[in-house]
């Protein structure tokens, strides 16, 4: 954890800020890991094992930020205020609406864009401007739910609006925005997803090789510590974004600098030698 922590930031200083108009943009989400009856730990439903992993992801730079690690059935939305720093703004799917929070949040200065259902019961304080032929069709400073039984205590701001026929309605603390931006930010969330499928899909660290929680979760930090490598490695050597085009040049550099032949499968005892080939074998 040190590891990754240390080298997170020294990422964050080495990696471009792409969207540092609309602020330190922090998308958080769970992404559930298939266990085994074994993992004992890995609470999810009868005859069913998973853990959870809750992530920080820097928008901004394209790099995880914080990590956390709970059985399956472990609470998202207590972890927003664990992952945020004051100033920054959590960006989250509808699963983290909570009154409560909303108000939590603004008391820690910690700001947030989270999409809400669409029949959230609304106290209308006053309404903001519209732009014609925005997509924005809704604008307003409001108090979310019903009163006398979960309604926010500090007024809000909700913005609607519609994309490929779409409706979308986020709230959010951040006035300083323009409805655009506000929508914005929340179309960003998906990049925590491609980060999600990336990490599955390349890295492999959802593939089980140990089964205690301590375990587990010196396995996700090798996955993130590879990832945030591969993210400074693509910027100072190519001025890109990880991709899997650069990892498979990297993995034919690291393949010749081991002196592996270049006619040997990349899963041969040779390639996997812990000493020689094993560690970049992920890669």
């Amino acid at each position: 954890m040190e590891v990754f922590h240390a080298l997170q930031a020294n990422a964050t200083g080495i990696l471009p800020a792409e969207f540092s108009n609309l602020g330190d943009l922090v998308a958080i989400d769970g992404s559930l890991i298939d266990a085994v009856l074994s993992m004992y730990w890995a609470d999810y439903r009868t005859g069913s094992k998973k853990a959870k992993t809750h992530i920080g992801f820097d928008l901004n730079r394209g790099i995880p930020r914080k990590i956390f690690l709970t059985d399956g059935k472990g609470d998202e939305r207590s972890f927003v205020s664990r992952i945020l720093s004051p100033g920054q703004t959590g960006v989250m799917d509808r699963y983290y609406q909570c009154h409560k929070n909303f108000d939590l949040w603004q008391e820690e200065k910690k700001h947030f864009v989270c999409r809400i259902r669409e029949n959230t019961i609304k106290t209308v304080i006053s309404d903001n401007p519209i732009k014609p032929g925005s997509i924005v069709f809704y604008d307003a400073v409001v108090l979310l739910g019903t009163k006398g039984v979960n309604q926010t205590e500090s007024s809000l701001r909700v913005v609607g609006y519609r994309v490929d026929n779409k409706d979308y309605r986020v709230a959010t603390d951040r006035h300083d925005l323009s409805a655009e931006d506000v929508a914005m930010v929340y179309k960003l969330r998906w990049n925590i997803e491609t980060f999600f499928g990336w990490w599955k899909r390349h890295l492999k660290v959802y593939h089980l090789i140990a089964r205690s929680e301590h375990g587990l979760m010196v396995q996700i930090l090798a996955g993130l510590i590879t990832y945030l490598l591969l993210a400074v490695y693509c910027h100072e050597q190519h001025n890109e974004k990880v991709s899997i085009k650069r990892v498979r040049e990297l993995r034919i550099k690291i393949r010749n600098e081991v002196g592996q032949p270049d006619n040997m499968p990349p899963d041969s005892e040779f390639y996997n030698k812990p000493t020689e080939g094993g560690l970049y074998a992920n890669l």
